[in-house]
């Protein structure tokens, strides 16, 4: 008994319509609502230390009279002390803080000799975040960063992919130790650019702070944080949030946990008043 042989196109439709199953079936989920938790694929080796080997990204800063802009903020200590981005409110006379209602509270800032960091420090302040530095990082672990971007809420997942020297050319001109995230999702509705996430916290699955988030590579991809061996110093004798209750956070609830965040005002969007 013989057995009618396939056309060729039946073939080459039937491999190519298995290819496209396996594909999608690989992709992560960039939008994250369902209620159900999974479990991350396992993550890669420790981190290394800082190396004169590390890749570099050059980044130009604008030469010119500082332009207002908007970021993010979030608190690390209940008496008032908040962290951001130094680039956003460098330059600033008074940065202040939006707290709903159109109303926004004025805030003194230091700036980080080292890093692109700024301290704010206004009277009194929620609940601050759980601050975890000097936690050990893997290769292709995961992160959450929630924030401001175009001055609205949104919030981006991202995986670690190694160390890099952020070369910045024009104002404020220097090298400084980042970490590089591939960015992996970001919240239902978000499109184009990430400006005004700079500033905001970058949170482990337990819903900690490892870093601020600085920049972005939007051709390539990426989003750039600050590294351990600059942010350290930057909030060492200073973070009061090793004690807060953290929550937990994965693809399907870091769009809840993130609005949660802004809401309470542990993240809050930095603006530059007119004076």
């Amino acid at each position: 008994m013989t057995f009618p042989r396939l056309p060729d196109w039946a073939v080459y439709a039937a491999i190519v319509i298995a290819i496209l199953v396996a594909a999608l079936s690989r992709r992560e989920s960039i939008e994250a609502p369902s209620p159900e938790a999974h479990a991350d694929p396992a993550e890669g080796p420790l981190l290394g230390p800082l190396t004169p080997f590390d890749p570099t990204v050059v980044v130009d800063a604008p030469d010119g009279p500082f332009q207002p802009q908007s970021g993010t903020a979030f608190a690390i200590a209940s008496e008032g002390l908040w962290l951001t981005a130094r680039h956003v409110v460098e330059g600033c006379r008074q940065p202040a803080l939006v707290v709903g209602g159109g109303q926004a509270i004025a805030a003194d800032m230091r700036l980080a000799p080292r890093a692109d960091v700024a301290m704010l420090i206004t009277e009194g302040g929620p609940a601050p975040l759980p601050v975890a530095v000097d936690a050990p990082l893997r290769r292709g672990q995961r992160a959450f960063h929630p924030g401001y971007p175009q001055g609205r809420p949104g919030e981006v997942t991202t995986r670690l992919l190694g160390r890099e020297t952020l070369r910045v050319r024009g104002r404020g001109a220097r090298d400084e130790p980042v970490l590089a995230w591939a960015e992996a999702g970001r919240s239902r509705g978000l499109d184009g650019t990430l400006s005004g996430l700079s500033g905001g916290p970058a949170l482990d699955r337990e819903g900690r702070v490892i870093a601020v988030t600085i920049a972005e590579a939007p051709r390539r991809g990426r989003i750039y944080t600050t590294a351990p061996d600059t942010l350290g110093p930057a909030v060492r004798g200073v973070a009061r949030g090793d004690g807060a209750i953290a929550r937990a956070m994965t693809v399907d609830n870091y769009g809840r946990v993130s609005e949660t965040l802004r809401r309470n005002l542990k993240v809050a969007r930095v603006v530059c008043l007119a004076v």
